[in-house]
């Protein structure tokens, strides 16, 4: 015995609901290999980033914040327009063993990094910074949320299930503002590799 077909009104409820389920994309880059169109190299070291396994690796060298080697940036959208959300998937492909070795999301005003989400090895644990959330496994997933004048810090711990929200706080306008994706601190004697994937930015309501 065949089924009725479901009215029209249901199947429009149906789709309304799957649809709101689903963020909208405003940019998606896999970072599977070689970043896609949009990112710039910050002090690009091209024997220090690779793309392998399906993913795209840069090496963790030793610097700060101010003069960190081989950064992708790209322009953020206009949060004036509208809220949303950054985020990219971290994994110490190698273990960390400097203090503050760290890979993340970084926001960049005027070609300064101004605020950071980071996985950071601090005196031989990590965590997530800020907050300082311990952190233990390899792979996380981050997530920023941007509004008009605040910021919401979040992560998924193995890079699966809920959320976690670490730190909020205000997030002032400012011109040429850019997200990238970095990492820093680490040794100059060895080689230790982050794994950035999953790259995203959607919209938030």
């Amino acid at each position: 015995m065949k089924s009725a077909p479901l009215p029209l009104v249901v199947l429009l409820a149906i789709s309304a609901v799957l649809s709101a389920a689903e963020p909208r994309v405003l940019f998606e880059d896999a970072l599977a290999g070689k970043p896609g169109a949009g990112w710039t190299w910050l002090r690009e070291n091209p024997k220090a980033w690779r793309a392998q396994n399906g993913s795209l690796q840069i090496r963790v060298e030793p610097g700060l914040a101010h003069n960190v080697k081989n950064a992708l940036l790209r322009a953020a959208p206009d949060r004036s327009a509208g809220s949303y959300a950054v985020e990219g998937t971290i994994t110490f492909a190698t273990p960390p063993t400097n203090q503050f070795e760290q890979a993340g999301i970084t926001w960049y005003q005027q070609g300064k990094p101004v605020f950071k989400l980071v996985h950071e090895h601090i005196d031989g644990k990590d965590y997530i910074i800020p907050g300082k959330v311990p952190a233990p496994d390899k792979t996380v997933r981050l997530r920023l949320v941007v509004t008009r004048d605040k910021f919401t810090a979040q992560f998924q711990a193995a890079a699966k299930g809920e959320y976690k929200t670490v730190a909020s706080g205000g997030l002032a306008p400012g011109g040429q503002e850019q997200i990238s994706i970095q990492c820093y601190n680490g040794p100059a004697d060895a080689e230790h590799w982050i794994r950035f994937e999953g790259f995203r930015i959607v919209a938030v309501e």
